[in-house]
């Protein structure tokens, strides 16, 4: 069963915004072991994404790395405002 990464990490990162329209997420590149992906979001709402000390943002990693594992892959997930 393949998983859409990109709408898991738009579903984990929708409700933390104050613009939840703003945010995009793009699947940049995917090998056989390797997958990117970018999230821009407002810039009144990388706080809000990152959180302090970066604690939501590796928490959002941790669950999308959780599903590539199963798929035996690696994700990157690169955060930026726009």
């Amino acid at each position: 069963m393949a998983v859409d990464y990109e709408k898991l990490v738009g579903n984990l990162v929708k409700p933390l915004v104050v613009h939840p329209d703003d945010v995009e997420v793009k699947k940049l590149s995917e090998d056989d072991h390797k997958i990117t992906v970018q999230v821009l979001v407002h810039s009144d709402d990388l706080g809000r994404v990152i959180g302090k000390n970066g604690r939501i943002a590796n928490a959002i990693r941790t669950i999308a790395y959780a599903s590539a594992s199963r798929a035996h892959k690696k994700i990157t997930i690169n955060i930026d405002a726009f």
